[in-house]
């Protein structure tokens, strides 16, 4: 029979990989921005997201500061997929210096409605259909990058003369740890953008509506860090190839996929090799440059707070259970990426390991297996961090447990 674990003596709990200046225990209690996580439980209880605009802010101001240095001209689009909160769409809106990346109509409106002009808004979408086209096609301003053949077609039936930016394909992809779940592209063939074997007949179709192909779009993967910079530049590298026969190309859109790191194994991503690889493929070439982060940005500005429920044995394991699962935040269930619990307050110096289960009544419904944690009892509130971007955007109602707050803290 195997034995039950027991809780042992940490010395370690001070300092735990992930804080910083604006995310740290202060006594022992964990703080946001400045505002206690604690406190904030207490007052609008759980499951809640609480998103710092402080650390947004950084971000963008840390992207600015090197794209700035590659000696090109550039925006910023923030992806929206990666969390519509409206406070923070309008807090963004506010600053002026970034606009919205909408991959539907609804995001172009709920841009609208937070204070973005057309002009700041930039969509690429797929498998478009002909009540999106019919809503596109009236708004004037909005950068439309079209994806498939399919979409020069439909766009150029009413967009005669217009400019617009083709999504390719490179046949290539990254994502964090390499997972192939997150790439967009790559080895095999995905549904995203045009192939170098369909440049001819998209330049056909283009020529035939009298479309004005001025800019490229790729998006090829999600979460890279700096094991995945070498593919980045292949991939860059391989865009130039488009870029070539196209001709007359004055924009590049880079897409996303700069990641943030989940585990004490991942280095923050070196955004001075990540420039001068931009900066190697493009000078020179009077070409204007643009990203669409939204990992980057959001998702370390963000935790989730949950309410513990029980612990116990089962075996050789202690099961946590807490009150929520993983339909408010699918990527530790679905994707594999790594999750980072922790308590909201230590209160002794012992950890525990645990697997912390959520309250969805789904196999794959499993925060973390095995992790040490501080010891924690029933009641007390679990901070899950990196839970600021693809979390509460991609939640549903699934066994009907699908309702959260969310704080944003200015």
């Amino acid at each position: 029979m195997n034995s039950i674990p027991q809780p042992t003596t940490n010395l370690m709990l001070a300092h735990p990989w992930w804080q910083r200046e604006d995310l740290k225990y202060i006594n022992r209690r964990l703080y946001l921005a400045g505002q206690s996580l604690e406190q904030i439980a207490k007052q609008v209880g759980t499951p809640t997201f609480v998103y710092s605009t402080q650390r947004i802010r950084e971000n963008i101001k840390r992207l600015r500061v090197a794209l700035s240095q590659t000696g090109l001209e550039f925006d910023i689009y923030y992806a929206m997929k990666a969390n519509r909160n409206p406070s923070i769409l309008t807090h963004l809106a506010a600053n002026g210096d970034i606009g919205i990346d909408a991959c539907s109509p609804k995001e172009v409106l709920r841009a609208m409605s937070c204070g973005f002009s057309a002009e700041k808004i930039s969509f690429t979408g797929t498998s478009v259909s002909m009540d999106d086209w019919n809503f596109l096609y009236r708004q004037q301003g909005i950068k439309i990058n079209l994806d498939s053949l399919a979409a020069l077609k439909n766009y150029g039936a009413y967009g005669k003369g217009k400019k617009v930016g083709i999504r390719i394909n490179p046949a290539l992809g990254l994502g964090y740890n390499d997972n192939t779940l997150l790439r967009y592209s790559g080895t095999e063939v995905t549904k995203f953008g045009i192939y170098q074997e369909q440049l001819d007949e998209a330049m056909a179709i283009a020529r035939f509506y009298d479309l004005k192909i001025s800019r490229v779009h790729f998006h090829t993967g999600c979460g890279y860090l700096n094991q995945q910079l070498p593919v980045w530049d292949e991939i860059l590298a391989a865009s130039l190839e488009f870029i070539d026969r196209l001709g007359n190309i004055n924009e590049v859109n880079l897409g996303g996929g700069l990641g943030v790191p989940h585990t004490s194994n991942d280095a923050p991503l070196d955004l001075s090799n990540w420039k001068k690889i931009i900066h190697r493929h493009f000078k020179g070439k009077n070409i204007r440059i643009a990203i669409e982060p939204g990992d980057y940005l959001l998702k370390d500005a963000g935790v989730l707070l949950l309410q513990t429920v029980y612990l116990e044995p089962r075996r050789d394991k202690f099961f946590l259970g807490v009150n929520g699962g993983f339909n408010l935040a699918i990527e530790p269930g679905f994707y594999q990426m790594p999750c980072e619990p922790t308590p909201c307050v230590i209160k002794g110096n012992k950890k525990i390991k645990v697997t912390i289960a959520g309250n969805i009544n789904e196999s794959v419904d499993i925060w973390a297996k095995d992790i040490d944690i501080p010891e924690m009892n029933t009641g007390d509130t679990l901070v899950l961090i990196n839970a600021g971007a693809y979390a509460s955007a991609m939640s549903s109602n699934h066994c009907m447990r699908g309702e959260f707050n969310e704080i944003v803290i200015p």
